[in-house]
């Protein structure tokens, strides 16, 4: 079954720092991932990892607020689909 998830796109290393989404936030994270952090959804006190095949989907919304559908398995998103969340 598909669960909604909203949230904001960061890395691993340094996650719930980049919930604001800023412009600051958005090159931290572009420069995280593009040196090999893996991606992850920040959703409230949740930090959720990205299948492997799911990293490409939010590539070009590093750094920003998100909402995935997807199946949720413990703390691991696949993502089915990927589209700007409303501010």
């Amino acid at each position: 079954m598909a669960e909604k998830v909203t949230g904001t796109v960061s890395d691993e290393k340094c996650a719930a720092k980049h919930m604001a989404a800023t412009a600051k936030d958005k090159s931290c994270v572009e420069t995280c991932v593009k040196g090999g952090a893996a991606a992850v959804i920040v959703s409230g006190d949740k930090v959720y990892k990205l299948a492997a095949d799911s990293q490409d989907k939010v590539k070009n919304h590093l750094g920003e607020k998100v909402t995935v559908n997807g199946k949720v398995e413990g703390d691991t998103i696949t993502i089915d689909t990927v589209e700007t969340a409303a501010n």
